[in-house]
């Protein structure tokens, strides 16, 4: 018979009393597979979209194996990005309410390295990190990974692309030759297969599709407009439909900071992200939007990486995105938790190409619409 309670996993109580503080009984799909799996032992390739419970689904396996009373570091996980390695960090101290004993850090670029070596002093067992600066903290003498029994590799496909596949061989090749590994990757590439080749045994391959009833529920808009009507739209729909929490994504540095003026002189509460925020800026500002001081925040595809708000009323395409994979990645930031969505693209007819593509390779049903003078939203037919 499946497991899919969290109350019939064989884990302590007091990851159970954790889970069941969060509010959660029901496993998802990712988590009811993988868990038990884990939990035997054996290495795992998992292969599912996001926003399926992932960090759960080897957290839970990890904080179970760790030994309270051994100070060495145990288990390290790698993350691409220093949002999410943050991220997961924050749910692994959530599972672990109420093992004091067990503790855990993030290492990533961005943050003084000193400050991590004096954090690394407290002797935590659970190590997130980004490659490139756990490789620093290797080289420093700062970590020793002899005693790491599990690692996993999360969202592998996109650290191994953005170039990390030296550093990523670099710190397995350390590791114990029997520790358990585990991968997560929304797609197999090639070079996902050749640390699989190169690292795993016997590895589990688990795959869970995104179905039509579990994906997101987001109504998708696509309008025609440039230039400074772009920002009126915008505006418009933001003031009409009263949208509360809105992300707004443009392709470059550039627009997001002119945008961010614009709605700044409007009136909105606003912030921007770009990738050459430094980190604590950058903490400061996601925070301030999960608390809902700001109401619109306007962002480049590279400086989202990683962030995880509920309850986002509205994504706004303010530039066509210029990769069709990230135009998924950008809606997915609404209608979470089984809340409806919407998002919008705006584009003009230099562009309708380019929608076209993502419309292809997406498979979206995108409904064509205008914003009248009053700012609602007219559906426009489409042609047979």
């Amino acid at each position: 018979m499946d497991i899919t309670l969290y109350s019939e996993l064989g884990v302590k109580n007091e990851i159970k009393k954790a889970v069941d503080k969060l509010g959660f009984e029901e496993m998802t799909e990712i988590q009811s597979r993988v868990i038990p799996v884990m939990l035997s032992g054996s290495d795992v390739v998992a292969k599912a979209p996001t926003g399926t419970g992932k960090t759960f689904a080897f957290g839970i396996p990890i904080v179970e194996r760790i030994d309270p009373e051994n100070t060495a570091p145990q288990a390290l996980i790698l993350a691409p990005t220093r949002e999410l390695a943050t991220q997961i960090q924050g749910e692994i101290r959530k599972l672990c309410a109420f093992l004091p004993d067990v503790r855990s850090i993030a290492l990533y670029g961005g943050q003084p390295i000193n400050q991590q070596i004096t954090a690394l002093k407290k002797r935590p067992q659970i190590i997130v990190a980004t490659p490139g600066r756990l490789l620093d903290h290797i080289r420093r003498h700062t970590v020793k990974l002899a005693g790491v029994r599990i690692a996993v590799c999360d969202e592998a496909d996109e650290m191994l692309d953005m170039g990390f596949f030296k550093d990523v061989s670099e710190i397995l090749k350390r590791l114990p030759e029997d520790k358990q590994l585990t991968m997560f990757s929304a797609t197999i590439t090639r070079e996902v297969m050749d640390i699989m080749w190169l690292f795993q045994r016997d590895s589990v391959e688990i795959t869970v599709e995104a179905e039509a009833d579990t994906k997101p529920k987001i109504t998708q808009y696509s309008i025609e407009c440039s230039g400074g009507a772009k920002t009126d739209n915008l505006v418009k729909l933001i003031k009409t439909y009263g949208y509360e929490r809105v992300m707004v994504f443009c392709n470059t540095r550039r627009m997001t900071d002119i945008l961010f003026h614009r709605l700044k002189e409007k009136g909105f509460s606003v912030e921007a992200l770009s990738s050459d925020i430094n980190q604590t800026q950058r903490t400061k500002i996601m925070n301030k939007f999960k608390a809902e001081q700001i109401s619109v925040l306007v962002s480049t595809d590279v400086a989202a990486r990683g962030i995880d708000v509920n309850d986002v009323d509205a994504v706004f395409n303010y530039d066509v995105p210029q990769d069709n994979a990230y135009y998924l990645h950008r809606i997915g930031r609404t209608g979470r938790a089984k809340k409806e969505g919407v998002s919008y693209v705006f584009y003009d007819f230099t562009e309708a190409g380019r929608l076209k593509d993502i419309i292809r390779y997406t498979h979206s049903d995108i409904r064509p619409a205008a914003v009248s003078s009053t700012g609602e939203l007219v559906e426009i037919k489409k042609e047979k």
